[in-house]
Order: structure tokens, then sequence, then C-alpha cells
């Protein structure tokens, strides 16, 4: 006989099912998780070579790319009941593995490209997956049951794990096979990997039980091995020695905690020597469409880059030169230098993977903090987005006013307010 019941619920009553029962009892959590996750998804998330407009340039979307479900362990203790030892127990169990909620680049949840992402995750799998983040770490180590049978138990906390990849879908210009140009949603830079799980659940479980196969059950009665003689010995009341399989695998499981950061994320470089730049001879404006405010650089070193009106009095601050310009698949790559300040448009590094971070200038360096993707709209139009190649984070303006900063925004401005011209002057 086996039970289970989602972890943490206190003042639920204790319980002890049949086979059947737990059968039924996972389904119905099932259902439950389905239905949430049903409920999230968002009909209108943009697909690859879907259709895009110029307010679009300035953000971006993920697109789930792949994903792996497998049911997991975070704690678990054998424990031995005798005929005289059944009713209600308080078990504190070992920690077996830990999960922890991350995307992308910093191993952390941040900013709503983040959130997003989990989400989808949700909905494409069908199950109510952490959006935020969170540790099974923090989750207590007690469990406690009602043990109506004497027997060898696995106790346990346990979830499913969910892990994958995601892409970046930006909004650019593509030119179609009679010569036209369109805007699609396409693959940009900025994927990465992505790990989650979903609500814990606690029970019990011995050999002779039957249970789902690749179940979280099966997965705690698989760590009671089962044929060893350890399992099949009389014992006294109470805890049970880790087996040699429970050992091995908190050898295997441990080392993954402290890795997890996905390859093939751009690495920002120490700060060193001014970098040679190679700058072409336009001189630029980034401006809000069709408004007369413009971005500013800083005269000071510790202001940001603002929204200001362009005058005699500007001192060129308003005026950026694109520089190492490069291009792939219609997207450019540049730095951006200002013609006033002489510094590099930048996110600060202790800033990086903060939501709203404000644009500043430094000394221009080799350093991907100073690199920006520029997506473009259609020939004949100015305007464009523009992504921090670092920080995957597009730039915008909370309200259009003198003195507004521009800052990152891990998935845009939704409303379009990081779509801007970019004018040669």
């Amino acid at each position: 006989m086996r039970s289970i019941r989602p972890a943490g619920r206190i003042g639920r009553s204790t319980m002890a099912v049949t086979a059947m029962a737990v059968t039924v009892a996972v389904t119905a959590m099932g259902l439950t998780a389905s239905s949430a996750a049903a409920t999230a998804t968002d009909t209108t998330a943009p697909q690859p070579g879907d259709t895009c407009t110029a307010a679009d340039l300035g953000t971006r979307h993920p697109y789930i790319k792949s994903t792996e479900v497998s049911p997991a362990i975070t704690h678990f203790k054998g424990w031995y009941v005798t005929e005289g030892s059944t009713g209600d127990q308080t078990i504190t169990t070992s920690t077996e593995t830990t999960i922890s909620v991350s995307v992308g680049l910093d191993g952390n949840v941040e900013g709503s490209f983040d959130a997003e992402a989990l989400g989808k995750v949700g909905a494409k799998l069908g199950l109510s997956v952490k959006v935020e983040y969170s540790s099974t770490s923090s989750v207590s180590n007690v469990v406690k049951w009602n043990f109506s049978q004497p027997g060898y138990y696995g106790v346990y906390k346990g979830t499913k794990k969910v892990t994958g990849t995601y892409a970046s879908l930006n909004c650019n210009r593509v030119q179609q096979g009679d010569g036209s140009w369109v805007l699609k949603w396409t693959e940009g830079p900025g994927g990465g990997g992505f790990t989650t799980y979903t609500t814990l659940e606690e029970g019990a479980v011995r050999c002779q039980d039957n249970v789902p196969a690749d179940s979280i059950m099966a997965k705690a009665q698989d760590l009671l091995d089962c044929g060893s003689a350890a399992a099949k010995a009389e014992r006294p009341a109470g805890a049970v020695a880790p087996t040699a399989k429970q050992k091995r695998d908190r050898l295997v499981q441990r080392p993954a905690l402290a890795g997890g950061m996905p390859a093939e994320q751009p690495k920002a470089t120490v700060r060193s020597a001014r970098a040679a730049l190679d700058c072409e001879p336009t001189t630029y404006k980034i401006a809000v469409p069709g408004k007369p405010l413009s971005w500013g650089a800083p005269l000071l070193a510790d202001d940001g880059v603002r929204l200001r009106p362009s005058t005699i009095f500007s001192a060129h601050l308003d005026n950026w030169r694109l520089c190492n310009v490069t291009e792939h698949d219609g997207v450019l790559e540049a730095s951006l230098w200002n013609w006033g300040n002489g510094g590099c448009a930048t996110i600060a590094e202790q800033n990086a993977a903060t939501e709203r971070a404000v644009l500043t200038t430094v000394t221009c360096t080799e350093d991907d903090l100073q690199r920006f993707y520029i997506y473009r709209d259609v020939p004949g139009s100015s305007k464009i987005g523009v992504q921090n190649k670092y920080t995957g984070s597009m730039m915008g303006h909370d309200r259009y006013a003198d003195g507004e900063f521009i800052r990152q925004y891990s998935g845009g401005r939704q409303d379009g307010t990081g779509t801007y011209t970019l004018t040669g002057v």
C-alpha cells in the first residue's frame, strides 16, 4: 500500500489509500495541472515565420524548442514499520537532489521574458510549473505520514523536473523570393536552457506496491533497492541506513547543482584596453518615431542615456555612430559610439541581470555589454529595435518625456515604445 499527497499542505488529514485509489489520485492531480496550464495558454503567441509589425521591432518572445520531463526525488528516507509501530509518524528525510528554477544567462528568473518562457513550457506540456524563482532546497525535509501496515517503506518528497531549450523570436525584415520585403518573427540571438519543476508531492511506497512506470513513486521505489539484502532484512522500527544505490544516486545528482549555465551565451569580457573602433561615417539620431526627443548621452559618469531634445546646446550628445559593424541573417551588430562624450553605450556589468537597468556610456572596450543587435524595418523605413548582445534585453523607455531614461527590458516594451528611428544627420 502506498499513498501520495501534495507536499506542504498544512492541516490536510493524513491518508492511506489502496493502489487503485492512488492511481485515481495521480490522474486527478494531472488533470488539475493540465487544466491550469491550458488556461494560461496564449493562443496569440508568435511562431517562427509569423508576420510582425514595426511596433514589434523593440520586443522579443520566447519560443520553446525542446523539453524533457523526468521524475525526481528531492527528499528520501528508508523507513521500517513494525507491527507495533503503525500509525502517525514524523520522518526527517535526507536531501537527494536540489532543483532550482532558472532561465538562460544568469541561472535565475528575471523579468517578463523569463516568466513568459516558463509559462509557455507549462502550456506546451500541460503541466503547472513554477514560473518564478524557487528552489526545492527551501522545502521542509519533514514528512508526516500515517502507516497502516508494517513493512519497509521509502518515504519521499518528489516532483517532475522539466528542462529544455528555448530561442528568442525577434521581429526583423526578411526578403521574399519575389524581391519584396516583409517583417517576420525570426529566431534571433539570446537562446539558452531552462529548468523548472511541478508542485512537490510526498508519499510512502513499498517494494511490493504496483506503481505507474516513470512516475515519482516509481523513482522513490527504485531508491529502496528492493533486490538488495538490506531491503529484505528484518530490523527495528525507524530509520534505515541508506543503501548503496541511494548513496550512488546522491553522488550522481549533486555535481549538477554547480552547473547549468548555457554554453552558447556570449560572455562579458574583462574591461581592458580601449577598443579600436572602425566607425561608419554616417552620424545618426536614435529618436522616438514622429517625435522630437532622441537618445542623449550623459555628460556625467554616474548618469544614463535619456530622451532629450536636439538643440544648439546638445553638443553632439544626441549624435551616434555605428562601429565595428557586422551583419548576420539580416541583423546588424554594432557598438554605439557617442560623438559628444566619446563613450560607447552599455549596460553596467553589475546591472546586467536587472530588469529596467539604465543604459549608460563608458570608455569603449572589447565587451559584449557594449555590443548591440539592431533589427530593421523594411527598406524605406528608418524604424529599428535595439537589443543588448550580452543581456538579450531590448532597449525602451517607460514614458515619453524629456529626461526619461533609456532602459533594458527582457521582453521589450510590448506597447511599441521600444521602436525607434535611426536617422542620418
